[in-house]
């Protein structure tokens, strides 16, 4: 079992690595013809990087939109966010200070985040409009999110696996030398779907998290007056 697990994150490490720097490339280098960012858009370099972390720190847009969505995404994204900090724990020999005191944060960080997709899953169902855009997939990856932050939360407050042991397994896939995977049914369940997760990242709808810094409403300076704006094949047929 200790083997076939490792087997199976060296695949998902290398699919979402390989997925997302293949996707970014794509994202980088598709052509933006037009001038186009939403208004009142920022007129300087510096304003468009003000609104970026804005947009990616607070989901500025969405808040404007709809406060209840705003409060279930911010909550669910906020948690994992803490989540995926604590876990940093089991990849360094020894943790530093500031992830010691964020322990108890992240620990608890997993409600917030159940109770945010339980709200955005609600909403697919229940909002005939959301509802008759919604495809099986949106369901998959909610569901998918859903059961790994249970059997993780299940791990921390109902059964206890042997969090040393998992770390130096972790800690041996990073160094490859395999150490032995305690073999506690919810973890082995909690591991398969933070895999299955990894592998299908590159190709879903939540590639919507590098996606959004390479939105041209909202990463264009909105100067169409001072400045022409040309795409890089347009710019070169210009020249010649």
């Amino acid at each position: 079992m200790t083997v076939l697990y490792a087997l199976l994150f060296y695949v998902a490490t290398i699919t979402l690595v390989g997925g997302l720097a293949w996707r970014i490339w794509q994202y980088a280098t598709t052509p933006a013809p037009l001038k186009i960012p939403t208004t009142p858009a920022p007129t300087t370099r510096g304003g468009v990087a003000l609104r970026m972390t804005r947009e990616v720190v607070l989901f500025e847009s969405l808040f404007k939109s709809n406060k209840w969505i705003w409060l279930f995404g911010w909550a669910f994204h906020f948690g994992l966010l803490l989540v995926l900090i604590r876990h940093l724990r089991y990849f360094v020999a020894e943790m530093p200070s500031w992830l010691v005191f964020i322990q108890p944060f992240g620990k608890y960080a997993a409600f917030a985040m159940l109770l945010g997709l339980a709200g955005l899953w609600a909403r697919r169902l229940l909002v005939d409009r959301i509802r008759y855009i919604t495809n099986p997939s949106d369901h998959l990856m909610l569901g998918l999110l859903i059961l790994i932050g249970m059997s993780g939360a299940g791990m921390s407050f109902v059964a206890h696996t042997d969090i040393v042991a998992v770390k130096l397994f972790f800690l041996g896939l990073l160094r490859f030398d395999l150490q032995p995977l305690p073999l506690d049914p919810l973890l082995l369940i909690h591991l398969l779907l933070v895999a299955g997760l990894m592998i299908i990242f590159p190709f879903s709808k939540l590639l919507h998290a590098p996606g959004v810094f390479f939105s041209p409403t909202r990463n264009q300076v909105d100067n169409p007056r001072e400045r022409r704006h040309l795409a890089r094949w347009a710019a070169q047929l210009d020249k010649s």
